[in-house]
């Protein structure tokens, strides 16, 4: 039995990576998110064959919690709209955290009174505790952040670096005690579990808004080294392995995404981008706008155009109405591209899942290099809903808090059209000298209700 059990996970790893591989791409993403979950199907199935053999039968207790989870999450999952699926995968990665805290907790009660406990397992499951407790008040309060719940001028704590760096070396002191001295009162657990929930906070407060999904990112990694910690406690190797995939892809995807703004990681945990405009210029001048009948007629004479879609498009799901544009214009001659920026929306992949929901060509998705080459030959570029990913101030305004972030360049195209509901700043929370440049018209309204009536025009083109 055990050799089976053991060659069962080790077809679980195997469908962990390939499927983690498949997730790389678009076309196989699908695949990819069913081998993963096929192998930890299994995994859960081989875990609960194993106690058998001691005679262990706490089946009830597990199902129970499988069928609640399971329901909680298949419902969240229904409903959640895409717009909020960051906020989604923040508040599960915290239940992950707080899994490996329950855990820890249970295998600390288990060892207290015991002197022949060794150093190396007691202190395992202390820093399980520790960075279980941290993704988990962290995503919390990420989520909350992300849900426009908690506003970053509203909650704030002096000299942030000095407290952070005060409750880590207290909590690293608390845990090298503990591990120490087994024997010492349980109070020492709590404590520590009780700091580090604090710390969870204190460390995600200063982090400004636009980099909550480098924070989820984040904070998926360490859930993932908990999770790779509680494997070593409970001698696992399938959770070991599943805990360092996560731990691993979640660190790459965080330095990724820190690339794609051209930023630190320190930078972005102590940098609080999105605050303020901090010292960048003042933008003057004056906006261009544009009808919905005379941008039909930009369109639908071009011979190239590229679709930049953000936040905005999502918010107002509107991306079956630019597949529909699409469509239409490449039946008039006319080459249509989207532009996707890393960083667009909130989260990695955002607008990727939103064009493929509406049947959009992932051969038509140019990433930011593509897309740059691109634009330099595109007759019109149109901005659906995105704003800081397209900011020129990331590369004129040096006291600009984007300053430095690669951007699409849309400026190099022959004409721009930007779609907003208003002058409303982006999520970074400063100004956009590209609403006013002379290259620029702005086209007020409703993305989905733009676009359809954009698609109307467009028919009746000659």
């Amino acid at each position: 039995m055990e050799e089976f059990i053991n060659l069962g996970y080790l077809i679980a790893v195997v469908l962990f990576i390939v499927g983690l591989k498949q997730l790389s791409s678009p076309k196989t993403a699908r695949s990819g998110n069913l081998l993963a979950a096929a192998g930890m199907g299994l995994a859960i199935v081989l875990a609960m064959i194993a106690p058998m053999e001691r005679g262990d039968n706490n089946y009830v207790w597990i199902i129970a919690g499988m069928l609640a989870g399971g329901i909680i999450g298949l419902v969240s999952a229904r409903r959640v709209a895409m717009t909020d699926m960051p906020q989604m995968v923040s508040i599960f990665n915290g239940l992950g955290g707080g899994c490996a805290v329950a855990i820890s907790i249970v295998e600390l009660d288990h060892y207290q009174g015991m002197t022949d406990l060794s150093i190396g397992v007691h202190m395992t499951t202390l820093f399980a505790l520790f960075v279980g407790a941290v993704a988990f008040t962290g995503s919390l309060l990420a989520y909350g952040k992300l849900q426009g719940l908690i506003n970053d001028n509203t909650l704030k704590i002096p000299a942030p670096t000095v407290v952070n760096m005060t409750l880590l070396v207290a909590i690293l002191a608390g845990i090298a005690f503990r591990a120490y001295a087994p024997t010492e009162p349980f109070f020492w657990a709590y404590l520590i579990l009780g700091v580090s929930l604090i710390y969870g906070v204190t460390f995600v407060v200063p982090i400004g808004g636009a980099d909550m999904p480098v924070v989820i990112s984040l904070l998926n990694a360490l859930t993932g080294v908990a999770a790779a910690l509680a494997g070593i406690v409970y001698d696992s190797q399938v959770m070991l392995v599943g805990g360092i995939l996560v731990g691993a892809s979640g660190t790459i995807l965080t330095v990724l995404m820190c690339e794609a703004m051209n930023r630190s990681l320190w930078n972005v945990i102590i940098g609080g981008f999105g605050g303020s405009s901090g010292g960048s210029a003042a933008v003057e001048g004056n906006i261009k706008e544009i009808s919905v009948s005379d941008s039909a007629i930009l369109l639908g004479y071009s011979e190239s155009v590229v679709v930049v879609p953000g936040y905005g498009m999502a918010v107002a799901k509107a991306q079956n109405e630019a597949h529909e544009l699409e469509k239409l214009l490449e039946s008039r001659g006319v080459r249509v591209r989207y532009a996707i920026h890393p960083v667009a929306g909130r989260m990695p992949g955002h607008m990727n899942v939103l064009l493929a929901e509406a049947d959009v060509s992932y051969d038509k998705l140019l990433d930011l290099d593509d897309a740059n080459n691109a634009l330099s030959t595109t007759d019109v570029a149109i901005v659906v809903g995105a704003n800081d990913v397209v900011n020129p101030a990331a590369k004129d305004d040096p006291g600009s808090p984007i300053y430095g972030m690669p951007i699409l360049d849309i400026l190099q195209a022959k004409q721009t059209i930007v779609m907003k509901r208003s002058m409303r700043s982006g999520y970074a929370g400063i100004d956009n000298p590209l609403f006013f440049h002379e290259k620029n018209r702005m086209l007020f309204g409703d993305a989905k209700d733009t676009l359809a009536a954009l698609v109307s025009e467009v028919k009746n083109l000659g």
